[in-house]
């Protein structure tokens, strides 16, 4: 490439017109030269002088790119002599036979990757377990916005101290004691970023490879799926109309247990005191832990919220863990544990090593949002909301089908059960999807989906009061190709 190719080659790569600065397109553009081999090593360039007067940009941007491109080691200077292509060679080795192969995942990730089932979609008709964010009170937090950040002091804007910030630490604790009988104190909280990340912690301090944990089954997938990432023995444990049955789980004692007493996740039953009592005597009797996820509890319709399993728990068995993303937004990404008093200090600095936490600002706005009524009042108004939503698809369902597919699980949350005896709910829910309609099928909650029960996941809370009949409507168009 002569001197006037190599112009002629950066002409035809440089936009005076509206592009980005000259000195960045200069500068990709012999970069991109250099890189595919346009220009090869040992290859002399022009002087600075010369380039700058064939291209009609001023010299000094074309040294400052010479420069910076010799710094990133892609030319190389000789003093007396000029500028010139680095030689950007890398000597081969050939791996052994036996390692050719293309790069993979570990197995570990391959069954983390191969069992995901995020959904693309996460707002409209019927997505469970997506709370209504366009109600959020988005003027109110404006406000706590500004003022938190309107005096932020340094250390807000840096790493959260181990457990998170002790204002939102001591608002949800009177929070949780009085709206849920938790038996906290704000040392015991620790912050973390939703449920996912409370498991996960969890389990990193409290289990070793190859442990067993027992899980309601059916059960929520992404709680699975996580801790078999982790290589732990998941032992399934049946759930009826009382709740997890530890009775008929099998194997050996478990490291922890796993359940979600106040709102069964998915069937939506509650645990009745009896199986309550008996499930803290069977941690107590294995020297195993409780995890207790208090999903969906605060939203219960025409009864009191259910109080929690901790609060029965006077020997220090139960883990509390709860999410924010329900009740506020789930963007906010904030979740909490309460740890026992043996495991607090153990978790707090857990979460501070493992996943070096921060969104100071957003936990300072959020303990002025809790101490000053916002968020109980944000709770009820919801759940006036979402009663009302629950029983338009009540009605819906009952237009289309009148009583032949009966439905579970609708007294609180923010989803029903449909159930569909015989049908195959991954098709239906499949061809919801193409029709516009999201849902879950519910066979996919169970540890062995061959033997778990059929039907949809059908979520209201995100669904306009007068757009629920409309896409049940289209719903009920599908379930009727299948047979319904």
């Amino acid at each position: 490439m002569t001197t006037i190719a190599l112009s002629d080659w950066l002409l035809a790569r440089i936009n005076r017109e509206d592009g980005p600065p000259l000195h960045r397109q200069l500068h990709e553009a012999l970069l991109a030269a250099v890189l595919e081999g346009e220009l090869p090593a040992g290859r002399k360039l022009p002087s600075s002088r010369l380039l700058a007067r064939e291209l009609g940009v001023a010299r000094n941007t074309v040294i400052d790119v010479y420069e910076t491109l010799a710094a990133q080691g892609c030319l190389e200077t000789r003093h007396g002599s000029g500028t010139y292509v680095a030689d950007l060679s890398v000597e081969r080795i050939a791996p052994p036979e036996a390692e050719r192969a293309a790069p993979r995942l570990s197995a570990r990730g391959a069954a983390v990757v191969e069992g995901a089932r995020v959904f693309p979609r996460q707002w409209g008709a019927f997505m469970p377990g997506v709370p209504d964010v366009t109600e959020f009170p988005t003027r109110v937090w404006a406000r706590l916005h500004n003022r938190h950040w309107n005096r932020a002091a340094p250390e807000r804007l840096s790493y959260a101290p181990a457990g998170g910030l002790p204002a939102l630490r001591t608002a949800l604790a009177e929070h949780l004691r009085t709206a849920r009988g938790v038996r906290c104190e704000p040392w015991q909280i620790v912050m973390t970023t939703g449920i996912h990340q409370s498991i996960d912690l969890t389990a990193r301090l409290l289990t070793d490879t190859g442990d067993t944990v027992w899980l309601e089954d059916p059960c929520y997938w992404g709680l699975r799926h996580s801790l078999q990432s982790l290589g732990l023995k998941l032992r399934p444990a049946p759930v009826d109309a009382e709740g997890l049955n530890w009775s008929c789980a099998e194997g050996p004692a478990p490291r922890f247990i796993v359940a979600t007493p106040s709102h069964q996740y998915p069937l939506g039953m509650v645990m009745t005191l009896p199986r309550r009592q008996a499930l803290l005597e069977q941690a107590r009797s294995h020297g195993s832990w409780i995890i207790e996820d208090d999903y969906d509890s605060e939203f219960r319709y025409g009864t009191r919220p259910i109080t929690s399993l901790q609060g029965l728990d006077r020997e220090g068995l139960v883990i509390y863990v709860g999410s924010l993303s329900k009740t506020l937004f789930p963007g906010m990404r904030l979740g909490y544990i309460v740890a026992p008093p043996s495991l607090a200090a153990a978790f707090a600095e857990g979460v501070a090593e493992l996943y070096r936490e921060g969104q100071l600002q957003q936990q300072a706005m959020l303990a002025d949002f809790i101490a000053e009524g916002h968020f109980a009042a944000h709770i009820r108004r919801m759940r006036g909301l979402y009663s009302r939503r629950r029983q338009a698809l009540l009605e819906a369902i009952r237009a289309e089908f009148g009583e032949t597919l009966p439905v579970m699980g609708d007294n609180a949350g923010l989803h029903l059960i449909l159930h569909l005896p015989g049908l195959d709910d991954r098709a239906i829910a499949q061809a919801a999807v193409e029709a516009g309609i999201a849902t879950r099928p519910l066979s996919g909650y169970y540890h062995s989906p061959g033997a778990g029960q059929s039907g949809l996941l059908l979520g209201y809370a995100c669904v306009k009061e007068e757009a629920i009949a409309p896409a049940f409507a289209t719903l009920a168009g599908v379930l009727r190709r299948f047979g319904a």
